[in-house]
This record gives structure tokens, C-alpha cells and sequence, in this order.
């Protein structure tokens, strides 16, 4: 006997063995067959899905869930355009801290909406006695008050009060770590809102670390949201790699730095598991510090590395070495110059073709590196949303002839590179729908096309927020399609994305998912 059989849907199974299919059922969490194979059988529960569309539930390849669930608690100044304004809102948040020389965080800055960056001179006039950090919204940068400046070693550059990266990294470590219980909380939030977007398992984009940690006992937070209930969706964990240290282990091992306990990509299960070693090479481009082969349009740098290259190479050798599979950020091309010269490096080393090692980002890259991501098996988790949002601004610093190499689609798939969809939430809206428009049309939200030759079909683009997700994750062989013998994951949406006018496919309602075959209610609710 089934215990669900899910019928009258079209389900679009993203196997190419059988791709559309009316009937699903389910038993002990696992899809156990599709249409004549399930539809005589016995079901404890038989559910009419009125004609919607079915799909595998999407996943996000790379998110921050516990920064997410922050965010959503954190007072903002999103949208504010005016520094009186900024100054206003932070205010209030101080007062309400009420406690002296306590810290207190501000959400949704970016200098962009102000025309310039905050200084700390500026935030000194509101700041009462307390400690303050706006996080860039980027991840990439903050701006601080001279309370915390004071504190910084004299010779960390702070421009005026904006640190950037490492020196960011150093202001975080002044704060003590959330707890475990506050991190579950807001992992919980988070996790709800991914669900409500049809986001049924996600990649946790970097723990522990300095740059995106939030405790050096993250880990464990995780563990505390499972336990209580609190993680409703299936996440991979991925570790930073400042956290690696070197190990006294045996010669014949060849692991020259590593966790405790030799820990790697692998350990855990199918709700909670540790993914890739996340390893930083550059910056952001929202914060002007992603590392580019050329300056910026307008300015005088080209952006930062987060190290001096030859560190950052061993890093990323030492983690293949150690048995990770890596998944290293970079966004700008000279970044992504370094990333591919370690990987190869790593590979020959000791080759390890089965490792599926990640660029993050790759938001810019030239055409002479797409047969060097092809060559290395080397997949490029992208976040469309970025360029929907933001696109009108990164066309602008990178100029005409560079425009069109960001965030690439077509030209991964025409070389034969698994292309990955993902968020980065809470950087920007996590919603694949959206970020699956924005793959077909390559248009901004201004209409502004960028890099149209790099536009996908729907069926691409869903595989990457399913099919190419999974192999990018390692779970492949249980999720990604609505195939016999996989979990049962799923959305249930409103429309056949495939069926409409693209311009409508953000806009389709996602009606409910299903983790293990089980409802996970409505997406509003």
C-alpha cells in the first residue's frame, strides 16, 4: 500500500526517461513509481492536485540561512536614500538597545542608494555610547563607529569608518558569538521562508568562519534546530576554510591541514550533512572588491583578493588534498584565475575526478576560462537574481565589452559546464521563479537586457535549480528529478513555467511543497 498517491498534476519530472507524468506515489518518504505503475495501486491518502504543476523541489545551491533568519530581525535601513535618514533609523535602534556600550547591529546598507559611504564620524553623532556595525549588504563590508574603530589594530585600513573584507572579518570578531539557541531561531525563520519559495533542501554557504560565521560552534546550532524541529528542509553545511589547521596525520594520508577528527565533505545524512570546504579568493561586486583582471569603469582599482595568491592557492590544494570537495568563491575573473590554476594544480597533485569542486559566483568570467572550467569538471553555481536586481549597476562598472561575460548561462551549458542556480540570500531575493525569468530573458528589472546571447530555455534553466543542483551537492542519487526510488521532495506551483509567457514565470504562485512526501502546508501560510 502507498502512503500517498499525488494525482491529477502535471508532474515535469526532469528525467528524461519519463518527463511528464499525471500520477506519483509515495511510500516511507521515497517516490515509489509515476502514472500506470502507482495509479491501481492501494493509498492510505489520495490527494487531487486540481491540474497544478509539479516539480522536483528546487534546490539552492548556496544561501546563508542563519544571516537570513538575522536579517529578518534586524532593524533596516533598506531603502533609505538619505544619510539624515540612515542617521534617524539608527538612532531609534540605539535607543531602543538601551544598554550602554552595548553593540548593536543595522541591516540593508549600501552605499549605492546614498551616493557615498557612511563614516564613522557620521555615526558617532547617534551612536550614544554604543557599539555599531552596518552590515553591507553584500556580506563584503560594514561600517563601524570610532567605538569599534578604537578597538581595531591602528594599522587595519578603515577608510573613514567602511571596512572591507579581512578588516570587516577583524570588526566581527570583536562581538561575541550568537548562541546556539539564537542561531536555531534563526535558521528556523529562514528555513520557513525558503520552503514558502519552494526551496526544499539548500547549501549553507560557509560556517564558522570569519567572513560568514556566526559561532565556532555553528555547526552544533544546526544540530539544535534539527532536534527541535526547527529545519524543515534538508541542508548541506558547507565549512570555512579558516577553520582547517594542520593535522598530525599519517604520511601516507597526505593530508597536510584538515578539521579535527579529519572531518569532510560527506559526514551526516540525508536531512543534515556536511557539504564543501568554502574557501574566499576576492570580494563582492556590490561592494566594488571582487577581483578583476582590469579596474572597474570609473575607478582606479580592480578590486581585492582576500590573500596573497600563493596562500590562497595552497589553501585550496591542501583542501583536495584533505579529501573536500572545494567550493571556492570568486566572482571576479582574476579571482577565478587563481581558483582554476589551484584546482589544477590540486588535480594533478592527486587526482580526484569524482570531487565536483564549485566556483561560487563566477560572476565574471572571460571567454578564454570556460574551457579551463570544462577541461576541470568544475560546476558554476550562479545567482541569476543578482543581475535582475543589481544588473543595471554591473553592467555600468564593468562596461560594453565585459557586460555581457556576468553571471553566464549559455555559454557554461555550450561547453559543457553543469550551470547551478542559487540565491546567496539573504543578499538578494531567494525566489527561483524569479531567478529562473531572469535565466530565460536576461532582462533587469529596468528591462535593461545584459548578455542576452547567455539566455536559456525554461527547461535549462529549471535544471539548474534541480538536476544540476543535486550533482552540484552530491545528491544526485536521491533528489533532483521525480524519479522511482528518490525522496519525495517537491512544489506544487501554480502554472507550467514552461507554458506561459516568460515573463510571468516569477510571478507563478507556488502552491505547497512536500519534504519526505510529506506536506509542509501552504506557502503562505
Amino acid at each position: 500500500m502507498l502512503s500517498t498517491r499525488l494525482t491529477n498534476a502535471r508532474f515535469l519530472t526532469m528525467d528524461p526517461d519519463h518527463p511528464v507524468a499525471h500520477d506519483l506515489g509515495i511510500w516511507q518518504g521515497r517516490i515509489v513509481g509515476l502514472d500506470e505503475a502507482v495509479t491501481s495501486l492501494p493509498a492510505r491518502e489520495v490527494i487531487d492536485l486540481q491540474g497544478a504543476t509539479v516539480l522536483p523541489g528546487f534546490i539552492d545551491a548556496h544561501v546563508h540561512l542563519a544571516w537570513t533568519g538575522f536579517k529578518e530581525n534586524t532593524p533596516s535601513i533598506a531603502g533609505c536614500t538619505r544619510i539624515e535618514d540612515v542617521l534617524a533609523v539608527v538612532e531609534e535602534a540605539v535607543r531602543q538597545k538601551g544598554t550602554p556600550g552595548a553593540w548593536v547591529s543595522i541591516a540593508g546598507y549600501d552605499q549605492r542608494a546614498l551616493g557615498r559611504h557612511l563614516t564613522a564620524a557620521e555615526l558617532d553623532t547617534v551612536s550614544h555610547g554604543h557599539k555599531l556595525f552596518l552590515l553591507h549588504d553584500s556580506g563584503h563590508g560594514c561600517v563601524v563607529n570610532s567605538a569599534v574603530l578604537d578597538l581595531l589594530p591602528a594599522d587595519l585600513s578603515r577608510d573613514g569608518g567602511f571596512l572591507a573584507e579581512g578588516a570587516m572579518g577583524s570588526a566581527r570578531a570583536l562581538r561575541l558569538p550568537y548562541s546556539q539557541r539564537e542561531l536555531a531561531e534563526a535558521i528556523g525563520r529562514a528555513a520557513r521562508t525558503c520552503l514558502a519559495e519552494g526551496v526544499t533542501a539548500c547549501a549553507e554557504a560557509g560556517i564558522g568562519g570569519t567572513l560568514v560565521g556566526h559561532s565556532p560552534v555553528e555547526l552544533g546550532a544546526y544540530q539544535l534546530a534539527r532536534e527541535e524541529g526547527l529545519l524543515p528542509l534538508r541542508v548541506q553545511l558547507m565549512v570555512s576554510a579558516d577553520r582547517l589547521h594542520p593535522v598530525a596525520a599519517h604520511e601516507a594520508d597526505g593530508i597536510p591541514r584538515s578539521l579535527d577528527l579529519g572531518l569532510r565533505t560527506g559526514f551526516g545524512d540525508d536531512r543534515l550533512s556536511v557539504g564543501a570546504l568554502k574557501i574566499f579568493t576576492d570580494g563582492g561586486m556590490m561592494a566594488r572588491t571582487a577581483a578583476l583582471s582590469s579596474p572597474y569603469e570609473g575607478l582606479d582599482h580592480a578590486g581585492q583578493l582576500q590573500d596573497d595568491p600563493d596562500v590562497l592557492g595552497d589553501t585550496i590544494v591542501d583542501g583536495h588534498l584533505a579529501g573536500w570537495q572545494l567550493a571556492v568563491h570568486a566572482i571576479g575573473d582574476r579571482a577565478a584565475d587563481i581558483a582554476l590554476d589551484a584546482l589544477e594544480r590540486a588535480q594533478r597533485l592527486r587526482p580526484r575526478p569524482g570531487a565536483r569542486h564549485r566556483i561560487e559566483h563566477a560572476g565574471l568570467i572571460r571567454p578564454d576560462q570556460l574551457p579551463r572550467f570544462a577541461r576541470l569538471g568544475v560546476s558554476a553555481v550562479v545567482q541569476p537574481n543578482f543581475l535582475r536586481y543589481f544588473g543595471d549597476d554591473y553592467a555600468a562598472i564593468m562596461g560594453e565589452e565585459r557586460a555581457p561575460w556576468l553571471y553566464r548561462g549559455r555559454a557554461f551549458l555550450d561547453q559543457g559546464i553543469t550551470l547551478v542556480g542559487s540565491s546567496d540570500r539573504p543578499v538578494t531575493d531567494g525566489s527561483p521563479l524569479r531567478a529562473i525569468q531572469f535565466m530565460v530573458e536576461r532582462a533587469s528589472e529596468s528591462g535593461q537586457l545584459i548578455g542576452p546571447d547567455e539566455a536559456l530555455t525554461v527547461d535549462e534553466a529549471l535544471r539548474a535549480y534541480t538536476v544540476a543542483g543535486a550533482f552540484a551537492c552530491h545528491w544526485d542519487d536521491r533528489l533532483g528529478s521525480l524519479t522511482p526510488g528518490k525522496l519525495a521532495d517537491l512544489v506544487v506551483i501554480g502554472d507550467d513555467p514552461r507554458r506561459v509567457d516568460p515573463s510571468r514565470i516569477g510571478d507563478i504562485e507556488v502552491v505547497a511543497t512536500y519534504v519526505d512526501g510529506r506536506w509542509t502546508g501552504k506557502a503562505a501560510s
